[in-house]
């Protein structure tokens, strides 16, 4: 295989494909829904999620000021939803009106949960640490919304109930299908075993 090496990087996008997800806020009466591609548990116990917000985002600043988000995951059905969340700013636009966006309140923090979300987080900033351009917001998740029809017993999302909305880069987007079951301690034994 032949690659490319870059050693001035201005181009790192390589990390895609990456579930889309949509960053719900509320502060100050506005509420605001934001697609993030760049998020990530952080620790089990206790449960911390975080997601990288630029402080040009209108959501940033919902952020910074309530100190609360939700991490919404939506199903390929709302693809366009999170490309229209995505195309314009909540500077600008009330979201929820425009795209007519199904929400309830979170159990424990002001942002709304989307309905039509198959899992959400509601999180309290933990700390909000800039690194770059970006803030990461370091949230404890306070509450968990799932609907149990699309994991299995083991609590294991299953790719044949929902298709979650992968973020490619730019305005491409597409969806995941079908799992395969690869047991990582036999896998690694019989590999050790062969060396």
């Amino acid at each position: 295989m032949t690659k490319t090496v870059q050693l001035h990087v201005d181009r790192y996008y390589l990390q895609y494909p990456a579930v889309a997800t949509i960053v719900t806020s509320h502060a100050d009466g506005r509420d605001n829904a934001m697609a993030v591609a760049w998020h990530t548990a952080i620790s089990r116990d206790p449960p911390i999620y975080c997601v990288s917000i630029s402080s040009k985002r209108f959501t940033y600043g919902l952020i910074k000021a309530s100190g609360e988000f939700v991490v919404n995951f939506v199903p390929w059905e709302k693809r366009e939803l999170v490309a229209k969340v995505a195309g314009c700013s909540g500077k600008d636009v009330d979201k929820f009106r425009a795209f007519t966006i199904a929400a309830e309140p979170g159990k424990e923090v002001g942002a709304p949960v989307l309905t039509d979300a198959y899992a959400a987080y509601e999180c309290r900033v933990m700390e909000g640490v800039t690194l770059g351009d970006h803030t990461l917001f370091i949230g404890k998740i306070v509450a968990v919304h799932w609907d149990e029809s699309v994991f299995t017993e083991d609590e294991v999302f299953d790719p044949e109930q929902v298709h979650p909305v992968l973020y490619l880069g730019g305005d491409h987007y597409a969806m995941a299908t079908g799992s395969v079951l690869l047991d990582r301690i036999v896998l690694a034994k019989a590999g050790v075993e062969a060396s």
